[in-house]
């Protein structure tokens, strides 16, 4: 237990950094610090002041939301306070909340809800007078904010003028302004085209554009807007249930979420969290969890206010998709076509509902950009199955604040606050897994070990490429049996797999005579296999299976592809200046003519083509749109593969597409294709058809 002076100049120290990281992610627009890591020091602030009523000040930011507006910008007054809301986090805190609302008032029904995504955006606030948009004000500290007004006119989600009529003269409507996905990914891929400034997350770049003096900069950013609720009204009456509003912010032009829902008790809106959690990723918005508020607006004024946040609603927050930890090491691990990857050691951390260990770090260029160091303190974004990134490192004026949010927590110091000595990331010289030199072809960022199929990392993976479904199909035959294989020096190359015998395999650590039998029968059964996925599965490099399709459609057989020259491979569908000269190469080399003649000696029989011109491909004239998540290819490879068959292949669905591929976490695109009776496949449909066309 802390005496009362520990606990004053920990109060002082939480408030500083509270208000400190208040100005970063309000009036900066540069948050220093994750979300999950500031929660915690405001839970401890809240923790403590409800223990120690007495060591409330009235400046602390339990007292308060956000921070003071921005000294540019004209201030603006709210007329009645834009208040924050409080957090919860499980099931358990969701059902505290309702017994809460119950038992104040008095009730043994449970209560009516108004449920909504959480969109991670900026909060406004626009006053409408006699149905025109007279001023837009941002949150700022909940009672003063800025007047953007000039920015927010150019946003063409939010109307000038209100629709039809029954509108107060005076109506205060509040809501989000935030960047949708798409547009946040084109506007930054604009900006590296033109080797300008690039933004962190959606959140920063709509607040960022925000506060632009220049509203003509601000009119070619992609921002929308979801409204939540009613301020000030005069002269006028609003309906008395929330989603009635709703419904009149419609009727009025006003934009409101697509996916709001009133339900009745909590176990409703535990089933609605979880509804919105597992479509989370497929919005083209960001959000970070369920906004639920008491449908009557009686009854919201019947249960109050505390002093900073309202009883009558709650904001239900999902795993965090980005938290701070340390970097501990950077392994480089060799890839297929003998690429080098630094992959990140981070300290287990749990994020966007998992616990990670590794992130992805592409390639040096990347660790360069980061100004990455090992021992570093950084930030992970995790988002759905999205391979976990490192998007930023903590500057180090502010590790060990982060680390205080870590340590905070029943109060004690955990190990997580360990720091590690800061070292450099070195790329290697060597190859780690062969010892071959590692080098780096002229115009490429990523760094490769020379030594080809003598490396075992590159073998491996060329085994389990050509074993691949898409290749050549042979059933299992898994990377612990590969292993195995090159381990005990049985496959050399890739034709030793059609030396292998029954008893060999027998032989292995857990295959019996039947897997034996079985997998000799794939390996045999192969050796029939069509000319795309024969040059596909030589992993050339570059060559996918589109482009394998093409080449085989173009040239018929095996011997004119490996007889053609960079020109006529030009020629080809899909095949520019870079693809061609690799594939030259390829067919080049003495060894690798060299491998592909043993195979064909081992019984590996290439099916010849017919050369088809486009016209006659078999999905020529077709549209296909491919939406969702696919699992043997990601949505690019599936385009790909459609393209070679001569389908066009477009992002939205309409009355002329043909049929849609959807994949788990198929959104708006499949509920399109319903509505309009488009034909719709699944995965192992489309591959089955893939299967069935190649």
């Amino acid at each position: 237990m802390k005496d009362s002076a520990a606990l004053q100049a920990e109060l002082a120290e939480l408030r500083r950094l509270i208000n400190y990281h208040n100005s970063r992610y309000h009036q900066l627009d540069a948050p220093a610090i994750p979300d999950q890591d500031y929660d915690r020091l405001f839970q401890r602030l809240l923790d403590i002041e409800a223990a120690h009523p007495g060591l409330v000040t009235p400046d602390s930011p339990s007292q308060r939301v956000g921070s003071a507006p921005l000294g540019g910008f004209t201030q603006v007054r709210h007329a009645l306070p834009m208040q924050s809301l409080d957090k919860v986090f499980t099931s358990d805190d969701l059902r505290r909340f309702e017994e809460r609302v119950i038992k104040r008032l008095n009730t043994a029904s449970p209560p009516e809800f108004s449920c909504e995504p959480k969109i991670d955006g900026v909060a406004v606030s626009l006053l409408y007078r006699d149905g025109m948009l007279e001023r837009a004000a941002t949150r700022g500290d909940g009672t003063t904010g800025e007047d953007i007004t000039h920015n927010v006119r150019t946003v063409r989600a939010l109307p000038l003028r209100l629709q039809g009529g029954g509108y107060p003269a005076l109506l205060e409507v509040r809501g989000e302004i935030f960047m949708t996905k798409s547009g946040f990914a084109s506007m930054n891929a604009e900006a590296l085209s033109k080797g300008e400034r690039t933004f962190v997350n959606p959140r920063n770049a709509a607040a960022g554009t925000l506060r632009q003096l220049d509203s003509r900069l601000t009119a070619q950013r992609p921002l929308t807007m979801f409204c939540y609720s009613a301020g000030l009204v005069e002269n006028g009456v609003l309906p008395d249930t929330l989603s009635a509003i709703f419904d009149s912010f419609v009727r009025w032009g006003l934009p409101v979420n697509e996916l709001r829902r009133v339900v009745t008790g909590v176990a409703a809106c535990e089933e609605y969290c979880a509804l919105v959690q597992a479509r989370r990723n497929a919005l083209d918005y960001e959000i970070d969890g369920v906004v639920i508020k008491i449908n009557s607006l009686a009854l919201q004024q019947e249960l109050g206010m505390n002093a900073r946040t309202p009883r009558w609603a709650m904001a239900f927050k999902f795993p965090a998709e980005e938290v701070a930890t340390v970097l501990e090491d950077v392994v480089f691990q060799v890839g297929r076509t003998g690429a080098l990857t630094p992959v990140a050691r981070l300290r287990p951390v749990f994020v966007g509902g998992v616990t990670v260990s590794n992130a992805t770090l592409h390639n040096m260029d990347e660790v360069r950009r980061l100004g990455l160091r090992i021992g570093d303190r950084v930030i992970v974004r995790r988002a759905g199955d999205v391979i976990p990134k490192i998007v930023q490192v903590v500057p180090p004026a502010f590790v060990a604040e982060t680390a205080v949010a870590d340590a905070m927590e029943n109060d004690r110091q955990t190990a997580d606050t360990t720091l590690i000595e800061a070292r450099d990331i070195v790329a290697p010289v060597q190859c780690p897994v062969c010892g071959s030199p590692v080098v780096q072809e002229e115009g490429e960022v990523l760094l490769r070990c020379s030594g080809t199929l003598v490396c075992r990392a590159q073998l491996i993976q060329a085994l389990l490429h050509f074993a691949s479904r898409g290749a050549m199909d042979i059933e299992g035959l898994g990377s612990k049996l590969v292993e195995q294989l090159v381990e005990a020096g049985l496959v050399k190359s890739l034709a030793d797999l059609y030396q292998l015998d029954v008893d060999t395999l027998a032989n292995l650590e857990r295959m019996g005579l039947k897997s034996a039998q079985n997998l000799k029968a794939g390996i045999d059964k192969s050796k029939d296999i069509s000319l795309a996925r024969f040059l596909f599965a030589l992993g050339i490099r570059d060559v996918g299976e589109a482009t394998a399709l093409n080449l085989a459609r173009h040239f018929g057989t095996l011997a004119a592809v490996m007889a053609a020259d960079e020109e006529t491979l030009k020629a080809v569908d899909d095949v520019g200046p870079v693809v061609a000269g690799r594939i030259a190469t390829f067919f080049a080399q003495p060894l690798n003519r060299q491998l592909i003649e043993q195979l064909l000696k081992l019984g590996v029989s290439p099916q010849e083509l017919a050369v088809v011109p486009p016209e006659k491909l078999p999905l020529s004239g077709q549209t296909w749109v491919v939406t969702g998540s696919l699992a043997a290819m990601d949505r690019n490879q599936a385009k790909a593969v459609l393209q070679a068959l001569g389908a066009k292949v477009a992002g939205s669905v309409s009355a002329k597409t043909t049929c849609v591929v959807a994949g788990p976490g198929a959104g708006s695109k499949l509920a399109t294709a319903e509505e309009l009776g488009i034909k719709v496949i699944n995965e192992q449909e489309f591959l089955a058809l893939l299967e069935q066309l190649q």
